[in-house]
């Protein structure tokens, strides 16, 4: 197992896992004499925000670093996130490249833009292929991201994110909140993990088109960009939503680019973007006032494995 490989070795390991999971259950009671300070919590809500949330209810040490169950960090992984947090007490998150293996077939394609959320709403991952320097970025990916818990203290991912699953684009703004709070996020692509995207037990597919799944994710990453920005900000990204957007939230623009090569499957998701742009933004509408007064939230998966650094 690739934490039990870990050059540092982890002070807790909490693994988040549904009431229905049986199958994962009895995995952990026949690995129960595993030398790992293992710590599961039982989760009865659907969705990787209650997991992610139920997990953190637990930590206790002064950093936590998440992954998934289909991944398997490199075995300097806690060590190389360890020295960040040390050597930068303004430095709130860490995370770094997940290699992803298609089948027989590792990604193996770089770019050196990752992480970024630009001005007018467009935001750029490729957090699976980034390359180059450690730099600051705007947000870190679900499989492989640690928080300083000093940092999240009583923040909790936003449970208004749509899906019975994966809840694409949780991670978005819970970092937009740490950014704003005042502390940096690094991106290191050392700081690895292998990724062996698994099959998905909801509507989200990953590369097969779900209506339902396209909409949810836009209504997730709009009501994250709503939360965050400006009023002159909201509007542009308004305008550039509906009349650019990207391939996974397209606008007219991209509507128009893709539906010769794709016909009437861009159609569907034009039309399922701009559901969930409108669904994202009658959430935010509907409870900006309240979410002001009550401060920052935080998101959540199953079968999510923290680990957590010693405390102080």
């Amino acid at each position: 197992m690739a934490l039990q490989a870990q050059t540092k070795p982890p002070y807790q390991v909490i693994v988040t896992v549904r009431d229905t999971d049986t199958e994962t259950w009895q995995f952990l009671e026949e690995f129960k004499d595993c030398k790992l300070p293992l710590q599961t919590v039982k989760v009865t809500v659907g969705g990787v925000v209650a997991a992610m949330n139920a997990g953190l209810e637990v930590v206790e040490g002064d950093t936590v670093s998440i992954t998934d169950d289909d991944a398997a960090p490199y075995p300097n992984w806690l060590e190389r996130i360890s020295a960040y947090f040390l050597s930068d007490d303004s430095i709130g998150g860490v995370g770094g490249r997940d290699w992803v293996h298609q089948g027989n077939q590792l990604l193996d394609d770089s770019r050196e833009i990752v992480g970024q959320l630009q001005w007018f709403g467009r935001v750029i991952g490729n957090h699976h292929l980034g390359v180059g320097q450690p730099r600051e970025v705007d947000v870190l990916k679900g499989v492989n991201m640690s928080f300083r818990t000093s940092a999240i203290a009583g923040l909790r991912f936003d449970e208004r994110m749509q899906g019975t699953g994966a809840q694409v684009h949780f991670e978005l703004a819970f970092c937009l909140t740490l950014k704003r709070a005042g502390w940096k996020l690094i991106y290191d692509p050392e700081v690895a993990v292998n990724h062996y995207p698994a099959q998905r037990f909801d509507e989200d597919q990953r590369q097969k088109f779900n209506n339902i799944a396209f909409t949810n994710a836009v209504h997730n990453e709009t009501l994250a960009l709503l939360e965050h920005f400006s009023f002159l900000q909201k509007l542009v990204f308004a305008f550039w939503g509906i009349f650019v957007g990207t391939r996974e939230a397209l606008g007219l623009l991209q509507w128009w680019r893709l539906h010769k090569s794709e016909g009437t499957l861009a159609r569907q998701k034009w039309l399922a973007s701009m559901q969930g742009r409108w669904q994202g933004f009658r959430t935010w509408n509907k409870t900006h006032h309240q979410a002001s007064k009550m401060g920052s939230r935080v998101l959540s998966t199953p079968d999510n494995c923290f680990q957590m650094d010693k405390p102080s």
